[in-house]
């Protein structure tokens, strides 16, 4: 199914950025009945495990494990035959670690589904929304504008069978004219107005976002540290709406 085609509360991921499952539990009770999809990163991952996997598609939700995997080809592969094991819905590696890396990926993504399932989608991280130009250049050694180093990224991701990119939303204009719409983008960096810009860099609104392209949005603290969530969601979206009218 085309993302364009999915529900807008579907294709706004909500970041779990906690270090326990309790947490989780704690700020899902008044998320319950307002979300689809949500994001597990490295921090609650590595506190708790595969049972958070469980927990949360035993909840009825959609789930992206964001580990950006980036090792040799080998391991890429069986931590991605593993990853499909536990039946979620996306996961990622670093496009940074080249094509070969990206293709052992998708091969272990392959064999770790159940047969008769359908396959996570996997995409490929070009560069994190934290980064800017002077510390892409200065510090990580690579030269020229953001924008083109992701572009660069993005080709390699989709040449290596991947499904699409995390990139910022200002680069995917460029992604969509030079790869295709359904080549996905699952874009963080998004704030909504009034809201704490935190250690992001290359940021926009979520209306902004939808209207730049992308597929998938993640929304971390806006909602997950708002006084209360499900308020803070159902403005989100009420907001996403309205502009898409």
């Amino acid at each position: 199914m085309k993302p364009e085609t999915i529900d807008i509360r579907e294709r706004m991921i909500v970041a779990l950025d906690f270090s326990t499952l309790a947490q989780v539990k704690q700020c899902l009770a008044s998320l319950e009945g307002h979300i689809r999809y949500v994001k597990v990163g490295m921090e609650l991952t590595y506190a708790e495990g595969p049972a958070v996997f469980q927990y949360l598609k035993e909840k009825g939700l959609k789930v992206f494990v964001d580990l950006k995997v980036h090792d040799i080809p080998n391991t890429a592969k069986g931590a991605m035959r593993s990853l499909a094991r536990h039946g979620v819905d996306m996961v990622n590696v670093h496009a940074a670690g080249g094509v070969a890396m990206m293709q052992a990926a998708r091969e272990g993504l392959e064999q770790g589904t159940a047969a008769g399932a359908v396959s996570p989608l996997l995409i490929g991280v070009t560069m994190l929304t934290s980064t800017g130009k002077k510390t892409m250049n200065e510090e990580l050694a690579i030269s020229g504008d953001v924008e083109d180093v992701v572009l660069h990224y993005a080709k390699m991701t989709k040449e290596a069978g991947l499904d699409g990119v995390v990139a910022s939303p200002l680069e995917v204009p460029v992604i969509k004219k030079a790869l295709g719409d359904s080549f996905v983008t699952v874009t963080p960096g998004i704030r909504p107005l009034g809201t704490d810009q935190g250690d992001q860099t290359r940021i926009t609104t979520p209306e902004q976002a939808f209207r730049l392209g992308s597929d998938y949005l993640v929304i971390g603290r806006a909602i997950t540290g708002a006084k209360d969530p499900a308020a803070a969601w159902e403005s989100i979206v009420n907001a996403v709406y309205v502009d898409q009218k």
